[in-house]
């Protein structure tokens, strides 16, 4: 099958190889799933009963678990945006001081988040398994909806950890180096030679 010269130029620019990265994919992933939670309980997440006008937190009438969801998410998704645009300047980072920095902060973040999804997911659920049944006439698939992409955020953010150890890069030059010195010193480090006697002709 031929493949227009245009698609093949637009595969091999650097937004697309920008985007196929295992990096970039899981980044784009965890602003989705992050997305999804805040979204749905700020819009389905609080509901008022029957009886009375006053809106409740679908998850068991706790307002703690809506608000929790709803920051989480939102700093999340802030967080996965400003760390791709990194990722799209960061081949343009001169400074290896920077890099090792980026990096680091980018360990200790998802190391943060992932325990902060796992705790959201326990306390989410806890929250959902003791609410009343039909409490609330909506806003049961949006609580579904953010516990379930919490527990996938969970899973994205521990297989995106990024990895803090780099090779080790050994001298290669410093044999290359000795063996040039020494040929440059040879012609002057070589064993004198001893002083010839002459013989004088006798008179």
């Amino acid at each position: 099958m031929h493949v227009p010269e245009s698609l093949q130029d637009l595969a091999n620019s650097e937004a697309v190889r920008f985007v196929r990265r295992p990096k970039t994919a899981a980044r784009i992933c965890a602003g989705v799933f992050s997305l999804i939670i805040f979204s749905s309980l700020l819009t389905d997440g609080y509901q008022n009963k029957t009886e009375s006008p006053q809106l409740h937190c679908v998850l068991n009438s706790n307002n703690v678990a809506c608000s929790f969801a709803v920051g989480a998410g939102f700093l999340a998704f802030l967080s996965c945006l400003v760390f791709l645009v990194l990722d799209a300047h960061e081949s343009r980072i001169a400074s290896s001081r920077f890099k090792t920095a980026f990096q680091l902060l980018d360990f200790i973040l998802a190391v943060l988040w992932a325990v902060i999804w796992f705790v959201g997911f326990c306390f989410l659920a806890n929250q959902w398994q003791h609410s009343p049944p039909k409490q609330f006439l909506l806003g049961s698939s949006s609580a579904k909806a953010a516990i379930a992409f919490t527990f996938f955020s969970i899973l994205v953010t521990t297989l995106s950890l990024p990895s803090t150890t780099s090779p080790v890069n050994t001298p290669t030059t410093a044999p290359n180096s000795l063996s040039y010195a020494s040929s440059t010193l040879s012609p002057y480090m070589t064993t004198p030679k001893a002083p010839r006697l002459a013989m004088m002709p006798g008179n």
